[in-house]
């Protein structure tokens, strides 16, 4: 099975990176192969809708990792209410071809007492709209509880675990049985 990973922040020392590795070792830890795609690492052109673009060696590893895929994981900090316009443009970039009957589990990172819940609503009509199975269940994590790129509460490590199992059981089960409409 594999798993794309992706960190939606753009920023050097971002928290959503800490998350994103956190899961990425949880999920190696299931015996997954994992892709991390970093929106700071694979930088993007605007998304532009030109054919050209296609030709970016950042899109078509994107779109390599994004096709072999079986389940996705994507990690978003919330800014002003939303996902970051990074992760949207790298979003763009794909289609219901990458995400149709795949499951994708959210998660957010947010500070400032504003919880990350709007971020998460925001990618779920994202998702939707690429057909892509989004989990029930997500997490938001506070910034206060990374610290030192180190995740620092219990109770949130054991949510990131969770929502990581839940991508693998679904994953596996849905493998290769993937609808072709």
């Amino acid at each position: 099975m594999k798993v794309v990973v992706m960190n939606g922040s753009a920023r050097v020392g971002a928290n959503t990176k800490t998350v994103a590795e956190y899961i990425r070792t949880e999920l190696a830890n299931h015996g997954v192969t994992v892709d991390l795609f970093d929106v700071r690492e694979h930088m993007l052109p605007i998304f532009q809708g030109d054919e050209a673009q296609s030709n970016d060696p950042h899109v078509q590893y994107l779109h390599k990792i994004a096709l072999e895929a079986d389940a996705f994981i994507i990690c978003t900090p919330e800014y002003h209410n939303g996902m970051s316009g990074a992760l949207k443009n790298a979003l763009d970039f794909l289609s219901n071809t990458h995400f149709r009957d795949k499951p994708v589990g959210i998660v957010a990172v947010a500070g400032g007492g504003k919880g990350g819940i709007n971020a998460l609503n925001n990618m779920r009509i994202v998702l939707r709209g690429l057909y892509a199975l989004v989990m029930p269940g997500q997490v938001v994590v506070d910034k206060a509880y990374v610290e030192n790129g180190q995740i620092t509460n219990s109770l949130l490590k054991q949510n990131l675990s969770a929502l990581v199992d839940q991508i693998v059981q679904i994953g596996k089960a849905l493998r290769g049985n993937r609808s072709t409409f």
